[in-house]
Formats: structure tokens, sequence, C-alpha cells
């Protein structure tokens, strides 16, 4: 299954909701009955797109944003449950505590599983393995091999393994390989379950007329298996240490500035085959998206360059990205590619003529247009059409965090502009951002909620309770699909059939 024209997308007004899958309950897992339950509860109240951040294996810190892969599958979204109905694991092995026996079940499964045991429906078989294998050939060895040597060599990251596999000396890999056979192959079956499950996930939400909206860091990892397997397409040294770091200045988001410690792209080497990594990257999110967002858009015209030597970010400086050059690789091997454009922050007008040019949407965010000016591109007044508007992001506070932490000036400016007293907050500025001309609406389940700082997701440049929020189901769901349905439909946001 590829993902739907972009033009398609924005022909019509929708509204959508902004939910990592980490953020759903579920100590089994969260692809299976858990996310159907989201689905439901979206489908019931209106809602058609369903937003997350990236879904890739991640670090400890949790980062979505700092993948061990940019074509991996979480494989802690497995729902674990499913493996029963399979036969693929018993009753008495889900009744222990999953988070300290996942990775050990997993494997017991996957021996059941290549020992033809258990069998589940929808090409959760053999042979569904063996096409999946070969569609996802271009990534998945690489992948396996790196995660098994980190599991092995339980260090911080792939520059403290052994030289040999450090720098993929073949027999080294191939001795590796011939001992750690299990392992790989228990790597492949998450991997494979991830995808099977994922795909049943976007059946079940196209089947109620939801569509899933995808986000690709535009950088990855240093600690990744793209990096490891690749070191030729980033500015490393001899030894695979970054010369450069990614970031940004100082900005609205964080007034020193981000240090975000991914290696940059070797963009010359990229362009020598004509991009051909980063289009098989859009390929493995065009199979599990309809709609793709290109975090820090901004970087692919300029980029901040922070030295690695001197990593404070104010000693960055900007380089120039591939541009037109890039977008055009992407766009012949894809015409129908799906891409929106995150355009926030220090955004110079070459960025946004580029955007334009390739005429992909960008973003406007409500908590961004207070700063007293007529002229800010964030106010309803200066939305356009194909742009998506949303109450906040997942770096943001929660709209009622927001709103409270407001001096009394720029609350009067909102209520102002809202023509609210502030009752009711944050349904004010969700009502404002359904009202707007841009063709899609976003709003994050927070906000929904009604919750305030204690659900915050995200607070850049900062490291810990980052990415650990979760939905609590004890809330009327019938109520809240009630006030948010009548919402999407005073604003014109239901699609038509």
């Amino acid at each position: 299954m590829t993902s739907a024209n972009a033009n398609d997308l924005f022909s019509t007004r929708r509204a959508g909701v902004l939910l990592h899958p980490t953020c759903l309950p579920g100590t089994l897992g969260v692809l299976g009955a858990g996310a159907r339950r989201f689905v439901d509860f979206l489908a019931a109240s209106g809602i058609t797109v369903w937003q997350t951040l990236p879904i890739g294996p991640t670090h400890l810190d949790l980062s979505p944003y700092q993948s061990l892969s940019a074509h991996a599958g979480n494989q802690d979204f497995i729902d674990m449950s499913e493996l029963l109905q399979a036969g693929l694991l018993a009753d008495a092995e889900l009744a222990q505590p999953i988070s300290e026996s996942r990775q050990e079940l997993l494997g017991i499964a996957a021996q059941r599983f290549f020992d033809g045991q258990g069998q589940g429906p929808n090409g959760l078989d053999l042979a569904g393995f063996d096409d999946f294998r070969a569609r996802n050939d271009y990534w998945l060895g690489d992948f396996c091999l790196f995660s098994a040597i980190r599991e092995v060599q339980e260090s911080p990251g792939w520059l403290q393994w052994p030289e040999p596999l450090r720098d993929r000396d073949p027999e080294a890999l191939q001795v590796f390989i011939d001992q750690n056979q299990s392992r790989l192959a228990r790597i492949r079956f998450e991997q494979f379950l991830f995808t099977h499950q994922w795909q049943a996930l976007r059946d079940y939400a196209r089947n109620r007329g939801i569509l899933l909206f995808g986000d690709i860091p535009i950088f990855v990892a240093h600690d990744s298996a793209d990096v490891w397997a690749n070191r030729h397409l980033f500015k490393l040294d001899a030894q695979g240490e970054p010369t450069v770091i990614a970031g940004v200045p100082p900005d609205y988001f964080s007034p020193d500035g981000q240090h975000w410690g991914n290696p940059l792209y070797n963009w010359n080497a990229m362009a020598g085959d004509g991009y051909q990594w980063w289009l098989e990257r859009l390929e493995s999110q065009r199979h599990l998206f309809d709609l793709i967002r290109i975090d820090h858009f901004r970087g692919l015209q300029a980029y901040w360059e922070i030295p690695a030597e001197t990593p404070q970010p104010r000693f960055g400086y900007w380089a120039p990205g591939p541009a037109d050059h890039f977008l055009q690789a992407c766009f012949s091997r894809f015409p129908d590619l799906p891409l929106v454009a995150e355009n926030l922050g220090i955004i110079s007008d070459d960025v946004e003529e580029l955007r334009k040019r390739f005429r992909l949407p960008g973003m406007t965010v409500m908590q961004f247009g207070f700063d007293g000016s007529p002229d800010n591109p964030h106010l309803l007044h200066n939305h356009q059409p194909r742009d998506l508007v949303y109450t906040g992001t997942h770096d943001n506070d929660t709209t009622l965090g927001w709103y409270r932490s407001l001096d009394d000036h720029t609350r009067r400016n909102v209520n102002d502009y809202l023509g609210t007293t502030g009752e009711g907050m944050p349904w004010p500025v969700i009502e404002a951002a359904f009202r707007s001309v841009c063709s899609l609406a976003v709003v994050p389940m927070q906000d929904f909620l009604g919750l305030g700082t204690e659900a915050r997701f995200n607070t850049p440049g900062t490291i810990v309770n980052n990415w650990i929020w979760q939905l609590d189901w004890n809330f009327s769901e019938e109520d809240l699909s009630k006030r948010i349905t009548a919402a999407v439909q005073r604003h014109g946001r239901l699609p038509q059939d």
C-alpha cells in the first residue's frame, strides 16, 4: 500500500489529532486493541487524520527524533497479545512482566514462527515474511546486523565496538553472523511483526476514513544503522567521529540555540548517486503513511553547522543545503509524494521560496501568533488554504499550559483577537484553529482533553521528563467525541463521502 496523492489530501478541509503511539496505554504493546480503540474514538469524533512522531526504535532517552534507524519500526510497539492469537506464545508466557521479558518472548515466538508452529491471518506466515524480507532488503540486513552487534557489545555506540566490527570488516561481520543466527532471526522477525501490525492498523484506520500522517527527522542519529553502514554519506573523520554537528541557532524554541548531536550529511556524496539513500528512506515512509512531514525543512536550503571542537550552538554557521536539486530528485522518483514542510523557527525568504516552488504545505501554530505584529504568519488572518494549522506542537507546552503562563499583556492580546474571556481554554484556540482557512487543522490530544503543563510531551533543550506522557482513558469518550464532532461540523472539516 502506498500513500495518497498530496493534492487529494488538501482538496478538502480536515481535522487531525497529534498523538504519538507511545502515548497509548498498553503493557503488551500498542499496535493492537489499544490503537484500534483510539482509531474508533477518532472516527466517532469526525477526526480524519492521525499524526504521529517518527516511529523508529529509540535510544534510552526515548526521543523519536534520535532513532537507531531511518527505516525500522519500534519493536516496543508490537502488541504481544496478537502473538498469542497466532499461536506463537502461550498464556503463561505472557503472564510474566512484559517489560522485562519482551526480547526473550519475541525470541521464543520467532523460533516457533520459523519452525512453522504458528501462523496468523493476512500474511503473518513464512510466505509473507519472505515477501517482507525481499521488499526491504535495501535496509533490513544492515539494521539487523547493527542491532545484533549493539546487543552483544552492550556499548554506548558503534564507535566503541572492536575496530573490525566498527569498520565493517567483511570477515569479522561474517564470523559474527555465523555466531548469532538466532539473534539476527529474532530481529528480522520483530521488524516483520511491526510492519504486519502497522499495516493492519493502517487498513483499520483507512476503512474508517482516517489517514496516517508521519514525520521524518531531517537528520539521523550518529548511533544508527544508517551512519554505521554509510559513513561516506556523512561528515565524519577517519575514525567515524563527526567533524560537524547539527543544531539550530537561538530562536523562540530555545534562546541559547540547540545542539542536536546529529552528524551532518555529505550532500556532495549523496548527490553522486542521485540521493539514493534519501529516496529509499522516502520509499519506506510511503509504505507506512498517507502524508509525511519533513522535520526542519529549512535544513534543505541551509543548515546550522556546529564545529565538533566548539560544540556550543552560538559558534555555528549556515551551510548551503541541496535545495532544488534534492527535491527535484525526490519528485522525479515519486511524483505524488505527499510531503509537508515543517517551516518553524528562523525561516528566511529563500526557504519559503523553495517550499513554494514545490508547492509544499507549511505549518502555522496558534501559540506563535501573539507577538503583537499583525503580519505574524501564525495569526488566523494570514493563514493560507494549503497550509496546516496547529494549536501547538509536540515541542510546545499544552495550549492550556501556554495560556496560563502568558503575561497579562499577551493574554489580553489573545483574548481580544479570539473574542474570548479565556473561559473554557483551550477550546477557544481549538475553535479558532478549526475556523482557519488552512485545509488541515491538527490538535494535540492533550489539548482536546484540556490538560495543562503536566501533560507536556517534550521541552526542547532538556533531557529529562520528555516523551513519557500517556493517555488516560478515564474520560467520557462519548461526551468528548460529541464536542469534537460539533466543532468539526461547524467549521466544515468533516469530509463528505
